[in-house]
């Protein structure tokens, strides 16, 4: 007697096209924030959550705004999803089979990777940043939903080498992770011999002009009042760079970071926000070019800034 054929469900006829629309999403999304990186804006974000974020350490990987790996993976999932289904059925049947088997894995390599490298990130969020990003969060959710369209969007021959798969990606990417994100936790970054929040590290490099421009700033008598959780300071100090960002004259306004001045902050009438230079007097809001700062200081030096 022959075998009935199994009753092929909405979501096998669906999952790939679903896979394929949150992947498309995921990937405008990356785009914009990707553009907004490079162009120096601020993402549109209910708080400052989200901007804080992404001028973080954590939102770099070899110097490149993690953003792009992000819309680069959503691109690929996108593609593993939707190609096979351009291929014709009725011209290219045995092509299309191939595609389509070979893709239902990378899916599944992929989609484990995308979720694991996002739990990662919703620690940081959780326990280092201590932040609410937005597009984080939903990033998130996208590869949870793309990972269990994967799994329930097929009949899967063999459930238990699914689940060994699943383990041995996951376990190499987040060993792939910690190691990326290895520097960043190293103890030279962070003075922890002084109390309070310091705030994410400087990673840029100075040239010779940053140091002889932070050293004008702070023999000329200005001031840069800041916080660690600010993140446009951190975007101050980052165009300084490492040495420089410890030569300018920084007043921490946050009553648990490091050294903190608070009363000294409150009395300057001319701080609404961070950071402000106060520069002979006068008040300049926002994180401000080191040429804007060298013409504002009288700074006469080699202005040839890397950052």
């Amino acid at each position: 007697m022959r075998r009935r054929r199994q009753e092929t469900l909405w979501i096998h006829r669906w999952s790939r096209w679903m896979i394929g629309a949150i992947a498309l999403m995921g990937a405008l999304g990356t785009l914009y924030l990707t553009v907004v990186k490079f162009m120096g804006g601020n993402a549109t974000c209910p708080t400052d959550a989200c901007d804080r974020v992404l001028s973080s350490p954590y939102a770099l990987i070899f110097g490149v705004p993690l953003t792009v790996f992000g819309c680069l993976g959503y691109l690929a999932m996108a593609t593993l999803s939707l190609g096979p289904l351009a291929v014709s059925e009725e011209t290219h049947k045995e092509l299309r089979t191939t595609l389509t088997n070979w893709s239902w894995s990378l899916l599944f390599v992929g989609a484990i990777a995308m979720v694991t490298f996002s739990g990662y990130l919703m620690y940081l969020l959780a326990f280092e940043l201590k932040a609410a990003c937005l597009y984080c969060i939903t990033s998130a959710l996208f590869s949870v939903s793309m990972l269990a369209l994967t799994v329930v969007g097929r009949r899967w021959d063999d459930g238990g080498q699914l689940v060994f798969t699943g383990l041995i990606v996951a376990v190499i990417t987040i060993t792939g992770t910690l190691a990326v994100y290895a520097p960043i936790h190293s103890p030279q970054t962070v003075e922890s011999s002084i109390p309070g929040e310091a705030g994410p590290p400087v990673t840029t490099t100075s040239g010779p002009s940053e140091i002889q421009l932070a050293e004008h700033l702070a023999e000329s008598g200005a001031a840069m009042y800041g916080a660690y959780w600010c993140p446009h300071c951190h975007d101050q100090k980052q165009l300084f760079g490492q040495e420089a960002a410890k030569i300018i004259p920084y007043v921490e306004c946050a009553t648990d970071g490091q050294n903190p001045q608070t009363a000294l902050c409150q009395s300057k009438s001319g701080v609404t926000g961070f950071p402000t230079w106060e520069i002979n007097g006068q008040f300049y809001g926002g994180t401000q070019a080191l040429g804007a700062l060298a013409e504002a200081s009288g700074y006469a030096g080699p202005q040839d800034f890397q950052n």
